[in-house]
């Protein structure tokens, strides 16, 4: 469990909501057996980096339900520290339905999040004394696409951050479907990314974002805006990196078997920002990505194949791909 007492390393915010995934294939309408985990793509990664030592804070609303109670055991049973996640006496925890695939293709998935706790996020749910000691922000684009408010939290997050000399990592992960249009998805988030210093869009969402379709012009506008270094996945290609220096594509890990590729993009985040955060070079950085990335899509689940440090440690040093064990 995180000392509670400590500055935290990473602090992060959104979303969390209870996941039945399917145990079955087919549509979603036909299936009677669905396993519970927790899902958010914020949480993931701050599930993620706590398995691999960082004291990391996770900020929220939760209703007063059965959903926000199982959130609040999974924080605790991970040792995400809790303080500033509020149980919201009025709104419920939203939940999601995903469906089973065996040939490696995106699951479907249907939401049931309108009106949650976590979209009634505002600037009233910042607090300075937990955030501003922290060493890093990372952020989403989800949980500013959940509503106004919520975005208002974001970038008021990220320029006290910033303000504060603080490094900050933002993933796109876009959700259209949450937006009015897609040009203030467009807008919105290119906003919140020219506060960042560590840009890490997949291939498709940088298109969509900037215009362009080559990695390294996708690149170029986000460092033309401020980033220190944009890294872009490029699916089991690997991913692409670019600073002011230098720039390169590093290959992809190879995987055994595809099995749930949601949670992929927050498993690459998770090995970025970790490196980083411990002075790794941006290579060695983006490598870790690509290793915890690949872990990630072996097992069903958005989390359950992040590493834990011992396990990510004897990988690394074997420097071999292969499975973590489901936690």
């Amino acid at each position: 469990m995180s000392n509670t007492t400590a500055a935290l390393d990473v602090i992060t915010y959104g979303e969390a909501m209870a996941m039945f995934a399917a145990a079955e294939t087919g549509p979603l309408a036909g299936v009677g057996k669905f396993t519970r985990r927790v899902a958010g793509a914020d949480l993931n990664v701050a599930i993620g980096l706590s398995r691999l030592g960082f004291k990391v804070g996770w900020m929220s609303r939760v209703g007063r339900d059965s959903f926000g109670q199982y959130v609040r055991d999974t924080l605790t049973q991970e040792g995400i520290d809790q303080r500033c996640v509020i149980t919201d006496e009025r709104y419920p925890t939203g939940f999601q339905l995903k469906s089973k695939n065996d040939d490696g293709s995106d699951p479907a998935i249907e939401y049931f999040r309108k009106g949650s706790a976590a979209s009634h996020l505002s600037l009233a749910d910042y607090a300075a004394d937990y955030v501003l000691p922290a060493r890093h922000l990372h952020l989403t684009g989800v949980a500013p696409a959940i509503s106004a408010s919520s975005r208002e939290l974001a970038f008021h997050l990220a320029r006290e951050m910033r303000a504060a000399g603080k490094t900050i990592s933002f993933d796109p992960n876009l959700r259209p479907t949450l937006w009015s249009s897609r040009e203030a998805m467009v807008e919105g988030l290119n906003a919140l990314a020219a506060l960042a210093d560590w840009v890490l869009p997949g291939i498709g969402e940088g298109e969509i974002l900037t215009g362009y379709t080559r990695p390294d012009d996708i690149a170029k506008f986000y460092l033309d805006q401020g980033a220190r270094g944009v890294i872009i996945k490029l699916g089991a290609q690997g991913a692409y990196f670019r600073t002011a220096d230098d720039a390169a594509v590093i290959p992809g890990q190879p995987v055994r078997q595809v099995v749930d590729t949601v949670g992929a993009g927050d498993g690459f985040a998770v090995g970025v920002v970790s490196a980083l955060l411990e002075g790794r070079s941006l290579p060695q950085a983006v490598a870790r990505g690509n290793r915890i990335g690949a872990l990630a899509i072996q097992v069903i689940g958005d989390s359950e194949g992040l590493p834990s440090r011992a396990e990510l440690d004897a990988l690394e040093r074997a420097d071999v791909p292969s499975v973590a064990s489901a936690a």
